[in-house]
């Protein structure tokens, strides 16, 4: 299996012209890809990783045996992912542009440290605008900023942006239960942040302001749901 091979499969396959993008796709570092290359070896969770959010085969990946996927109904979204990242074009300017991205769940996965990690589970086409690489897309599957993000939404992470604005909606990471969306206050007589929800059903929860940093997975950015 030659490593820089391999690589040319994934890119074809996902679209990705750049590291910061494949690692944006693969939930690494970028420092991970350089040290794959270093080494020449494929890790083997990325093979996991794009059979659960492409539905890749491992096999085609490592050495190019077909078939392409083990889960032909994703081969029509994720086979033209070339074609559609184009460049971005400015709000309102037409015609208007878009790129299919992978959309993780709110449940996701536990890292190797007991981090957050997305879990793709299934692919949109978003406006080419509301994308960058350090935007991570999510599937709202709970009630607690409703009535203003309301389940079955998708949302715009920015990663990028986890320094909390009071009164800003945040993802963030809650152990036992995955990613959340709170309305982020900070409390300074107490040191700590204040999350609270829309659903009044949902009681407020505090935050250690020496975890935020570890907690935030990042600012909602942007919302597409049905009126």
């Amino acid at each position: 299996m030659s490593f820089d091979e391999t690589l040319e499969r994934i890119k074809k396959a996902t679209g990705a012209r750049t590291q910061v993008e494949l690692a944006n796709i693969l939930s690494i570092r970028q420092s991970s890809i350089s040290d794959a290359k270093r080494r020449n070896s494929v890790p083997s969770d990325w093979f996991l990783k794009l059979f659960r959010s492409h539905g890749l085969n491992p096999d085609w990946l490592s050495d190019g045996m077909d078939p392409m996927y083990l889960k032909p109904e994703m081969a029509d979204s994720s086979a033209n992912f070339q074609g559609v990242a184009e460049t971005a074009t400015t709000y309102g300017k037409s015609p208007s542009r878009s790129r299919v991205v992978n959309v993780s769940s709110m449940s996701g996965v536990r890292g190797e440290e007991g981090q957050w990690q997305p879990d793709y589970v299934s692919q949109l086409a978003l406006p080419e605008t509301f994308h960058k690489p350090s935007i991570l897309v999510v599937r709202v599957d709970g009630s607690g900023m409703e009535p203003i993000i309301r389940r079955g939404a998708y949302l715009g992470l920015d990663a990028e942006n986890k320094r909390v604005r009071s009164g800003e909606i945040y993802g963030l990471h809650v152990p036992h239960e995955g990613l959340v969306l709170k309305r982020v206050y900070f409390d300074a007589d107490n040191n700590r942040f204040i999350m609270r929800s829309e659903n009044a059903e949902h009681p407020e929860q505090t935050l250690e302001a020496a975890k935020a940093e570890e907690r935030i997975v990042g600012r909602v950015v942007w919302v597409l749901q049905e009126l």
